[in-house]
């Protein structure tokens, strides 16, 4: 065993940091797929349902979100509004504290606009995958919408879904790494910082790999776990 990396990880505390990192990234991560999923479903219903104008206005957002960089979506929000919240801060007498929070929100409500833009797609691609004559049937049984919803619509787009919300959330737990240009400690922004300090940056980059391995890896897990689950008794083909 190499002593002195467990010093340099335990004693000097940047194991510790990089786990309160791992838990910043997850939590955001978390928030933002939460956030992205509900929008994302309200932008699928109404693309589904051919709403005018505001079929447009969804096909337009989710078009201009994905075809510009995460980054470019965070520097907009971040830097955007940056200043007025530090003022705000620093006339309360909380100037970091505010600094600290907005960076974390910034980072959530990003994340959210993101993975909103492809859940909406995931989603409209589920609803569309609905056999219409399941929707006909129940309606023709007078079946109330909510009931219309909660038994045949939403049960059968959440099957249909779910592998593309896997490819969401794999995508929204990397983008999380993005949101260290706000200076939020997350996992990639402790590994740069602690890179820098230690003059060790093989180290912790590898450190922050594993730690993004490990959480896809156990989210994978969950989402095989999760489809098992919603295929069971349905008909393979």
């Amino acid at each position: 065993m190499d002593f002195g990396l467990v010093q340099l990880l335990w004693n000097e505390g940047w194991g510790l940091a990089i786990l309160r990192g791992a838990l910043v990234t997850i939590a955001v991560g978390i928030l933002g797929m939460i956030f992205g999923m509900a929008i994302g479903l309200a932008l699928a219903l109404i693309k589904w349902a051919r709403v005018p104008v505001l079929t447009l206005l969804v096909d337009a957002y989710a078009t201009i979100v994905r075809s510009v960089p995460g980054l470019l979506v965070i520097y907009l929000l971040f830097f955007g509004s940056v200043e007025f919240i530090t003022s705000v801060g620093a006339f309360f007498g909380y100037e970091g504290l505010f600094q600290n929070a907005y960076s974390f929100l910034v980072g959530v409500a990003a994340i959210s606009l993101i993975s909103a833009a492809y859940a909406a797609e995931v989603f409209r691609g589920a609803l569309a995958s609905i056999h219409k004559g399941q929707i006909e049937a129940a309606r023709a049984l007078a079946l109330p919408r909510r009931r219309l919803y909660s038994r045949i619509i939403g049960p059968q787009m959440l099957r249909y879904a779910l592998p593309g919300i896997n490819n969401v959330w794999q995508s929204t737990i990397k983008d999380t790494s993005l949101v260290s240009v706000t200076g939020l400690a997350e996992v990639m922004r402790i590994a740069y910082v602690a890179a820098g300090s230690t003059k060790q940056p093989l180290l912790f980059f590898v450190i922050a790999a594993v730690v993004f391995f490990a959480i896809t890896l156990a989210s994978q897990s969950l989402f095989d776990l999760l489809e098992r689950n919603l295929n069971r008794g349905v008909k393979a083909g």
